[in-house]
């Protein structure tokens, strides 16, 4: 998806958050800061967000000597995940449309963004978010093509968010076989394999790298391994707004779970500002 003015501001704001938990030093603080505007000046050159909040990041790491700025943070957000464990069951275990209830619970984990959102009350937001219906569903259609798959690949986004996976990937280990993706190196508060086990992802399910350091799977840099997994799955799940503008004109079908945090993604989406969705993209 191409870059757009408005996706800006947020990645000036996320190179000062990274900096902030990196070093306390202001001088350090200051010079990426100066770095990352020179970075952004220079964004028409980037073919998609997640490429450029790559190059600003990989600066923040090479300036404070920190490679993981965010390591505190997505620790505390699996920590805060999995204390909701029993809310997110007993939410996706009522009624008849579990599977359905899976997908919201995954979606709804996008909550988790602390890239995005550094202070929330996480229970309280749950019940809020749980109760709101998805804006734009292909549930049905993604229904129908279970009956006939056998691989699911899903792509992972958030740390945290990885707890609200493993209600998905549960209910759809009891009749296909699951590939759970995430990014190869860390990257602002995205899940890595090590947050993914963390996490409590592994149990029955094959967990890998998508080869990328990106905030989102963008397919050019991803390891050849990944790229056969994706070619060869016959459902792929892809989680989050960076995933979505990393792969919104994919070359096979895929379905993207998501919550609709910006006016531009919204705005692609036809839904509002906040929305869930779960799209089917046919692919090229």
């Amino acid at each position: 998806m191409e870059i757009f003015l408005d996706c800006l501001p947020c990645m000036l704001r996320q190179a000062l958050d990274a900096a902030r938990m990196a070093t306390e030093n202001e001088s350090i603080q200051e010079k990426i800061m100066v770095e990352t505007l020179g970075i952004l000046s220079d964004y028409r050159n980037y073919a998609t967000a997640p490429e450029l909040s790559e190059v600003i990041q990989d600066r923040v790491k090479a300036l404070t000597g920190v490679a993981d700025p965010y390591k505190a943070v997505k620790e505390a957000d699996i920590e805060k995940a999995l204390r909701v464990v029993p809310l997110i069951r007993a939410y996706s275990d009522e009624g008849e449309a579990s599977l359905l209830r899976a997908l919201k619970v995954s979606a709804t984990g996008n909550v988790l963004d602390s890239a995005l959102y550094l202070d929330y009350d996480l229970e309280e937001r749950l019940k809020e978010e749980l109760e709101r219906p998805f804006s734009l569903s292909d549930y049905e259609v993604f229904k129908k093509s279970l009956d006939t798959a056998g691989e699911i690949l899903i792509i992972a986004d958030n740390a945290g968010e990885v707890v609200f996976d493993r209600i998905l990937v549960d209910r759809l280990l009891k009749t296909h076989g699951v590939v759970y993706a995430v990014r190869e190196r860390p990257i602002l508060n995205d899940a890595t394999l090590e947050e993914a086990q963390s996490a409590g992802i592994g149990e029955g399910v094959i967990l890998m790298s998508t080869g990328c350091g990106t905030p989102g799977t963008v397919m050019t840099g991803a390891s050849q391994e990944f790229q056969e997994v994706y070619r060869r799955a016959d459902l792929v799940i892809s989680k989050g707004q960076g995933n979505f503008e990393a792969l919104s004109d994919p070359d096979r079908e895929v379905y993207f779970l998501l919550k609709a945090k910006c006016q531009r993604i919204a705005r692609a989406l036809g839904v509002e500002l906040g929305g869930y969705v779960f799209k089917r993209v046919e692919g090229r």
